[in-house]
């Protein structure tokens, strides 16, 4: 078990039912202005897909899908989802979306593989978005024109909270700073990943890694990412690789880094077939989404994912993610965080 305990930790908002009040108007203030931004569809979407069509998200290619069998398809074998990056991108080509616009939806999924501590649950629950444009907006200035507009809608979000909850003072800067992984290796050489994370964002309160998945300079990529949505392999300018990468907050809470989105432009059919070589998959391309993809089928989109309690917790100055979702814990934690003042649902 891994636990963080803020020193002289309250909560700002004084009551469990208060914080449940300030969690509702977080997510419906913050869906509004994620809409608006980026001009996004609410649509509905699974909490499981079959199994073998190559439709769940990998993540780092270790983490075990829940599956069981349905019995109405002969125990054919399903599995509950990690997240939406493929799904949505085949459900844009179904609702036929033109350039320009997308979706975004409610995502509920379960990854029982996560390490529990202040910030990850086996529950997770998250805005996925994804949106269409052209190929001629592979490029980095449009995958920052993007993050630009995120961060304007958790900024906008910020402000209205400090409006109805006044003790939720705003922090945020009024820009989010860009920097690629392997620059960030070279500015702090010796330092993990993790260690270059927190460096950077005490810095800049708000800045976007770009380029997450590919090996850097010394032999390791600075996080791991599936081979098969997010292109983290196209050469950019400078000599760098990647349309891809996460939005990081300085959170003072945890004295540390705080990953509210992993987001990318997706993968065209030749940065999946160079992608899926590098990571020794190539016999993925025989699968349902795959081939879709190689043969022009999909649109291509940007997307991602924006933590529902990720970013509660971030706005409402909560220590744990367990105050604002109810999720399993280990006895332990449970009560070392009773003991410190942090309620757990």
């Amino acid at each position: 078990m891994s636990l963080y305990i803020p020193k002289n930790y309250r909560n700002l908002l004084g009551s469990v039912e208060q914080t449940e009040k300030a969690i509702k108007a977080v997510k419906d203030m913050f869906q509004e202005n994620l809409s608006a931004q980026l001009a996004l569809l609410r649509v509905t979407a699974p909490m499981m897909v079959l199994s073998g069509q190559g439709l769940n998200d990998d993540l780092s290619g270790v983490e075990r899908p829940v599956k069981f069998p349905v019995k109405s398809l002969a125990d054919a074998p399903a599995e509950v989802v990690h997240s939406l990056a493929k799904w949505k991108r085949l459900k844009l080509a179904e609702l036929g979306v033109e350039p320009g616009r997308g979706i975004y939806t409610d995502m509920n999924a379960l990854r029982p593989d996560e390490d529990l501590d202040n910030i990850h649950s086996i529950y997770v629950d998250q805005w996925d978005w994804e949106k269409v444009m052209t190929p001629e907006q592979r490029n980095l200035v449009f995958l920052k024109k993007t993050v630009r507009r995120i961060y304007e809608a958790v900024k906008v979000t910020e402000n209205k909270l400090y409006v109805e909850f006044p003790q939720i003072t705003p922090m945020l800067p009024e820009e989010i700073h860009f920097i690629q992984a392997e620059e960030l290796l070279q500015r702090y050489p010796g330092f993990t990943a993790k260690e270059r994370e927190n460096a950077i964002a005490k810095e800049y309160g708000a800045v976007f890694i770009i380029g997450i998945g590919g090996k850097l300079s010394d032999g390791k990529a600075h996080d791991g990412r599936a081979a098969d949505y997010d292109d983290w392999s196209t050469p950019t300018e400078g000599g760098y690789f990647g349309l891809n990468g996460d939005i990081l907050l300085w959170n003072p809470v945890l004295d540390s880094a705080f990953e509210i989105s992993s987001m990318g432009i997706r993968v065209n059919p030749e940065a999946l077939h160079r992608q899926l070589e590098l990571k020794d998959m190539l016999w993925k391309e025989d699968l349902y989404f795959h081939r879709l993809l190689l043969d022009g089928k999909l649109p291509q989109t940007i997307g991602g994912g924006i933590g529902q309690s990720r970013l509660c917790m971030f706005l409402l100055r909560k220590a744990h993610i367990g105050e604002i979702q109810s999720a399993i814990w280990p006895p332990e934690m449970r009560r070392a965080c009773q003991q410190a003042g942090i309620d757990l649902a």
